[in-house]
């Protein structure tokens, strides 16, 4: 039998092999999300470790988000904001103990799909320094019927319902501008298709 190193961690039958690492990843988690809701028990934690009161750490590290209690956010040297619990040097939680329960149960399964972007890219870019950024956004979808003269396909449609007959827009424009961008960038750091 193998011996093991101080500090290695020994992975039990019952317990599902992970396939992301914390401490490689930008906190995607922390940052992409415009809001963390927080529960009653959340707040009390924070309490217990910080020292202070209930009510002094809904009102401190807290805020009323469209009548959900979220924690407060702060700027990003990656992205445009954070959870303000974020160390944005390490990338790491500076509450991790304290953490509430939605952080705890992240990514509630063995993969991460934004460490698998962020791997993904590295490998594609062959650039370890590459952060893909992402967006969370919220649109409408919509199921359009598309036919030619074989067959009839139902695909989603993201944005608003358009009736007319000329609906679909041509994408070439919004190409052609990250083409454009991806220019002035040096030759090295271009992105590769």
């Amino acid at each position: 039998m193998a011996k093991r190193t101080a500090g290695e961690r020994v992975i039990k039958d019952e317990e599902p092999r992970v396939y992301f690492n914390c401490s490689k990843c930008p906190a995607y988690c922390c940052s992409i999300y415009e809001r963390v809701k927080v529960t009653k028990r959340d707040i009390a934690r924070l309490a217990k470790h910080f020292g202070v009161s209930e009510e002094m750490a809904r009102r401190r590290y807290t805020h009323d988000h469209d009548g959900e209690r979220v924690l407060n956010r702060v700027k990003d040297a990656i992205f445009p904001e954070t959870c303000a619990f974020l160390d944005q040097r390490t990338r790491g939680c500076t509450v991790y103990l304290a953490r509430p329960g939605v952080c705890r149960g992240y990514p509630g399964r063995s993969r991460c799909a934004y460490y698998d972007v962020l791997q993904f890219e590295r490998r594609q870019q062959d650039d370890e320094n590459v952060v893909p950024v992402v967006t969370i956004t919220f649109r409408p979808v919509h199921e359009e019927e598309h036919s030619d003269a074989d067959s009839t396909e139902t695909i989603e449609v993201w944005g608003e319902e358009d009736k007319t007959a000329d609906a679909v827009k041509d994408p070439a424009p919004i190409f052609a501008a990250e083409d454009r961008a991806a220019e002035r960038l040096p030759r090295g750091k271009r992105p590769r298709r």
